[in-house]
């Protein structure tokens, strides 16, 4: 009989989306630039993606993060995001479970933590009680008031926007942001992607709606659809990166200002930004809760071992 292949994962949830940190048993990707990295994960060892948050041992909701050793020698740490259909820049809802993982484990402490991803270097902080607060990568808006025309609805105005993931923002929607309503935003969302991307923004894989809070202090509430088709429980680290770039470009929102974001399930981001030159790089804070410490075990004799592909 073969022996049984090892992973040792911790789960957290960020806002309500969860986050797998893989700490020990994921693929060797060598020591070079973590995109060059993501390269290999993709073409020699995608396996371990459906085998880490696919099914059956996973789900669609699921964003993965394998720990590995950093490019940058100024880091302490490497994270290399994935998810049930491919491999992100960077996950701000993942980075911030992760290091809530990693202390949970003992692995850092509150202070300065230096973390490289495939979409560049990222500083967070670990406060003593939990919160984790980062500068994600430099963000902007590459196209505003793109028209998409929508059969059954017409036109539509959205910008596209980078914020470690590319985004296509909508505010003039008529969709009612609402847990209870989220088949019909999943659709509606599903059915931009495919708009923008005939239009000529096939890079753009995230869809997102955004709306007035009915809470006192939260500067917006958003739908957001991710690649693979589930929604964002968080209120999406790079997808409110994306949203202030854009805020930013029309100077809606001033350096250093503080912008609230809730998800479609109740949970906030607080965000705020500086200039850099024609970019911007957003801050966002934020806590996660651990939920889970397991080995996830690979049979050979599985003939789901490595997910349902």
């Amino acid at each position: 009989m073969s022996a049984l292949q090892k992973i040792r994962i911790l789960d957290t949830h960020t806002g309500g989306e969860p986050t797998r940190l893989v700490l020990e048993g994921g693929p060797d990707l060598g020591r070079g630039p973590l995109n060059e990295r993501v390269k290999l994960f993709r073409e020699k060892h995608d396996a371990f993606r459906t085998a880490i948050v696919g099914e059956p041992r996973g789900s669609d909701v699921f964003v993965g993060a394998l720990l590995v050793e950093p490019h940058d020698q100024t880091c302490h740490f490497g994270l290399i995001f994935f998810n049930n259909v491919g491999y992100l820049g960077m996950c701000g809802h993942g980075l911030i479970g992760s290091i809530v993982a990693l202390a949970h484990a003992g692995m850092v402490q509150p202070g300065l933590v230096r973390i490289d991803t495939p979409a560049g270097y990222i500083a967070a902080v670990l406060a003593p009680g939990g919160e984790v607060t980062f500068d994600n990568v430099p963000s902007y808006r590459k196209q505003q008031d793109l028209e998409l025309y929508l059969p059954g609805v017409g036109n539509i105005p959205c910008d596209i926007a980078w914020g470690g993931n590319w985004f296509c923002l909508i505010e003039q929607h008529e969709q009612k942001l609402e847990l209870a309503n989220v088949a019909q935003l999943t659709d509606y969302c599903l059915r931009v992607r495919q708009a923008v991307s005939d239009s000529g923004f096939p890079e753009v894989d995230h869809i997102e709606l955004f709306g007035s809070s009915a809470k006192p202090g939260v500067s917006s509430k958003s739908f957001v659809l991710c690649p693979g088709g589930a929604y964002d429980r968080s209120p999406c680290g790079t997808g409110t990166s994306a949203k202030l770039a854009c805020l930013a470009a029309d100077n809606k929102l001033a350096p250093g200002a503080e912008w609230v974001q809730e998800s479609i399930v109740g949970s906030t981001f607080r965000a705020k930004y500086r200039r850099q030159g024609d970019k911007i790089v957003p801050t966002i804070a934020a806590t996660a809760h651990v939920t889970a410490e397991a080995t996830l075990l690979l049979d050979p004799a599985d003939p789901f071992a490595w997910g349902i592909r």
